[in-house]
């Protein structure tokens, strides 16, 4: 192959990324007090060095009730800012371009880690009491959430600003609004699960009103050239849930506030979903609102092969790949996927590590 479209660069506003290839956001659960450590920066940095043109932060709490686990990185004071600023500035260091996924779980929040079950926390050991869009648990063994007020949504809003600015303090060079897997907004967005009566539910307006209104303040705080994304859940998976249309028409209004790139993931704020899982299931989303709403997409969801990324990109599908297990897999997949498409891996991967491609 003479060229390969994975490899070339893509430009958000002024920021250039030196190829298609995003490192998803993955939590990771290793956090005390929303405080990261070496943990984070080893394995961040090390999908830097291995050659990723974007590197993201996991989901990141805007205050401590937002978290998933006690174990979840946080952004809501100025420790945790500054040492994140050690991390943003390593994966700049080596060629990829940091970013950081803010984020609140809301009623899905004050949970075990997935290899502890993943269940209910107490308040007693360690736990809290989540809010929500209302006050019915995520399912069966999850925590009874506090509906928010309108003034919790206010606090919240202004959550979002303090954790904007201590990000972009932080060193990195773009956000993402994480608005799916049936956390905060995305369980605001759905009709599946927001039945409140007030200025936040009933309608799509409503229903986007929150979302909406923070993406409104994210844009306007970040400096002009700073990308700002957003993580959809574009279709629910559930008869009368979420559907690709609403997906459409929320990002052509996300595109209006400012934002440059929507991630377009599916599904998790119903535990019943039938979700048919398989190669590539969710590119279809990304396609979508690439053609319809005209903005940028990201895809994601079991993309784990050079040629099937390649293919992603050149058929029109997306403008640039997230991969997320397959990168926990292999931090250096960037280098694999070059050689199976033919490109030349010199300034790619650092010099240190040439003999070994």
């Amino acid at each position: 192959m003479a060229t390969a479209q994975l490899f070339e660069p893509f430009t958000l506003r002024s920021v250039t990324f030196r190829n298609r290839i995003g490192v998803s956001p993955m939590c990771q659960y290793s956090c005390v007090d929303g405080l990261i450590g070496d943990w984070h920066l080893v394995h961040l940095g090390s999908r830097a060095v291995g050659g990723a043109g974007l590197v993201m932060a996991e989901a990141t709490a805007v205050t401590p009730e937002g978290r998933i686990s006690p174990g979840d990185t946080g952004i809501w004071n100025d420790t945790q800012r500054d040492a994140w600023h050690r991390v943003a500035g390593f994966i700049e260091q080596y060629g990829a371009v940091p970013g950081i996924q803010l984020a609140h779980a809301g009623w899905k929040g004050s949970t075990a880690a997935p290899w502890l079950g993943g269940k209910a926390i107490p308040p007693g050991q360690g736990g809290w009491q989540p809010i929500g869009v209302g006050n019915v648990p995520f399912t069966e063994g999850y925590p009874i959430p506090r509906a928010l007020t309108e003034r919790d949504i206010d606090q919240a809003c202004e959550a979002w600003h303090a954790a904007t600015v201590r990000a972009v303090a932080a060193g990195f060079r773009f956000i993402e609004i994480h608005a799916a897997h049936g956390y905060l907004f995305n369980s605001f967005l759905s009709p599946l699960t927001n039945h409140r009566t007030d200025q936040y539910g009933g309608s799509f307006e409503n229903r986007a009103r929150f979302l909406l209104r923070v993406t409104k303040d994210v844009r306007k705080t970040i400096p002009a050239g700073m990308p700002l994304l957003v993580r959809l859940s574009c279709v629910d998976w559930v008869e009368g849930g979420w559907t690709i249309d609403d997906s459409v028409r929320l990002s052509m209004q996300l595109k209006e506030l400012g934002v440059d790139l929507i991630d377009c993931s599916s599904g998790a704020v119903s535990p019943t979903a039938k979700i048919p899982v398989g190669p590539g299931y969710q590119t279809t989303f990304a396609a979508a609102i690439r053609t319809q709403a005209k903005i940028a997409t990201a895809a994601v969801g079991m993309i784990t092969e050079a040629h099937q990324a390649e293919t992603i990109l050149r058929s029109g599908q997306a403008d640039m790949v997230f991969l997320a297990r397959e990168m926990l897999r292999d931090p250096y997949w960037p280098g694999r996927a070059a050689n199976a498409l033919g490109v030349k891996t010199e300034g790619l991967l650092p010099v240190q590590y040439g003999r070994a491609w």
